[in-house]
């Protein structure tokens, strides 16, 4: 049986946790996507779900704009 010693056993544990750090880094980034829209784009999409009357989107248009 190897002995690895305590020294050993830390290397495991950063190994795991650098792992583990990288597949929530991943995850994160492509849940992201949809995170980074444009206030214009999350204005689009509201007028089209119908969220919003075309004279608010027209005003908010105009305020994003400037």
């Amino acid at each position: 049986m190897m002995h690895y010693g305590y020294g050993g056993w830390f290397m495991w544990l950063i190994l795991v946790i650098v792992i583990a750090m990288a597949i929530y880094f991943i995850v994160q980034a492509k849940r992201g996507g949809s995170a980074r829209e444009t206030p214009l784009e999350i204005l689009n999409k509201r007028y089209a779900k119908g969220e919003i009357t075309k004279e608010e989107y027209d005003r908010l248009r105009r305020d994003l704009s400037v």
